[in-house]
């Protein structure tokens, strides 16, 4: 049986430029309907879903949109207003519901907006799953399938959700014993983290926490650690953290204004869980993710896996090999004991507490850390699947690896959106590095040269 091939989803949901192409109110509604039609095929009829949204001008259109389509398909609707995506996945849960959805563009600038959907565990939908909701689009019955009278799905509200979700954070930490300084990105934690914060009765200075529909994202975040970074430097707190504009992200820097990214949590949360009996068979981390990581948990005995780019396939392999942990460079980590799906806000209290418990000085992660070296290289292409086809880009890698030996690596990829090609090369020598990365480079701008 041949897989099905996504069109319309991509690694996370369906996103647009809001109002156009593939996310419209039309296009919204419609989803809706197909993901009601899937779940009643699938043995869940009449299925009670969950809806969030982050803090985008065009959330309530599309969200109004996606509700009457939910509705009209014979489900009933809670709606949580404004929320991170992972107190979706914890809302779905704590009430028991079939699924759910979110509405966000998640790091995106304020013009886009997206929407992905969520299964009865709060996990986001694997590929096959998503590519039956495609073909249901274009299903005559989905037009036809009209519920009347008692069928249709109601709506209502439930606020309660967040407060559950704001105490089940501040009961896994108990206290926060530094003060901090947050990012909140103009997102979907402009509220909730204050919330906690309050709750836990800690010191914090909030920076981005104030939405307007437009400017989330627009220079804080994750996206732009910059900003924080300044913050802290100039407040001299000895510690910030972000998220992204709807909290399934979360980075740190430290008293110096040095970021610390995905990798060096995962080795900071991987030590903690063992040390709790609760890491599992080990972490799993991206192909991104520096070599690094792989050094300093080996010294340990923590065996790490590499999978594709994605937190639904760091999700799958987790799964299949036992391991406990997962993650990304970017900050979107999966601890599974305690989450089904990224949650930026309870990834950053984890680490605090491992860092706590552990008694790990902050401000000398990074340099405990030493990462590799690492040049990313994007290539504008007329044809990405012929350039990742070719033998000559295999020959060119392979002789690029076999200088670098076992002191680097070479990683080629499509980008999901762009008609380009990205190299990455890590190598713990930096000259060695430039040059090679210009080769491969070089490679591929002779191989699928941009047409004029």
């Amino acid at each position: 049986m041949s897989k099905r091939v996504r069109c319309l989803f991509g690694t996370d949901g369906v996103r647009d430029v809001a109002n156009k192409g593939t996310m419209t109110p039309e296009m919204a509604l419609r989803l809706a309907r197909a993901f009601v039609f899937f779940l009643t095929e699938g043995g869940r009829p009449r299925p009670s879903l969950v809806v969030g949204r982050d803090t985008r001008r065009s959330g309530p259109m599309l969200e109004s949109a996606l509700v009457a389509g939910l509705a009209s398909a014979g489900a009933d609707v809670s709606l949580l207003n404004i929320m991170p995506t992972p107190g979706v996945s914890f809302a779905i849960r704590k009430l028991g519901a079939a699924g759910g959805a979110i509405i966000s563009a998640s790091h995106n600038p304020a013009e886009y907006n997206g929407i992905k959907f969520l299964d009865h565990q709060g996990c986001k939908l694997s590929d096959e799953e998503e590519s039956a909701i495609e073909e249901t689009l274009g299903d005559s019955l989905l037009d036809d399938w009209r519920p009347t009278g008692a069928s249709i799905g109601s709506i209502g509200g439930d606020v309660s959700v967040i407060g559950a979700y704001v105490d089940w954070l501040a009961d896994f930490i108990d206290s926060l014993d530094m003060p901090l300084i947050a990012d909140c990105a103009h997102g979907a934690a402009s509220d909730v983290f204050p919330q906690l914060v309050s709750r836990l009765g800690a010191e914090a200075v909030f920076i981005g926490d104030h939405p307007d529909g437009l400017n989330i994202n627009e220079d804080v975040g994750v996206m732009h650690m910059n900003h924080l970074a300044e913050e802290v430097l100039r407040r001299q707190a000895p510690v910030g953290i972000a998220f992204d504009g709807d909290a399934d992200r979360v980075l740190f820097c430290d008293g110096r204004g040095r970021i610390i990214d995905g990798d060096i949590m995962l080795w900071i949360l991987a030590r903690w869980m063992k040390s709790r009996g609760e890491l599992g068979g080990g972490v799993v981390a991206t192909v991104m993710s520096n070599m690094a990581l792989e050094e300093r948990l080996g010294d340990v005995g923590i065996p790490v896996c590499r999978c594709p780019v994605g937190d639904r396939y760091v999700l799958e392999m987790m799964r299949e090999k036992a391991m406990g942990l997962g993650g990304e460079q970017s900050g979107h980590l999966i601890l599974a004991p305690w989450v089904s799906t990224g949650d930026g806000l309870f990834t950053g209290l984890a680490f605090l507490r491992a860092c706590r418990e552990l008694g790990e000085d902050l401000d000398s992660l990074v340099d405990r850390f030493g990462r590799y070296p690492q040049l990313l290289r994007n290539v504008a292409v007329s044809d990405k699947k012929d350039v990742l086809q070719s033998d000559r880009l295999r020959e060119a890698v392979s002789a690029a690896e076999e200088r670098l030996g076992e002191w680097g690596r070479v990683f080629v990829r499509a980008s999901g959106t762009e008609p380009m090609v990205r190299i990455l090369v890590e190598a713990k020598d930096p000259d060695l590095m430039a040059e090679l990365a210009e080769s491969v480079s070089a490679v591929i701008r002779r191989l699928s040269p941009i047409k004029e």
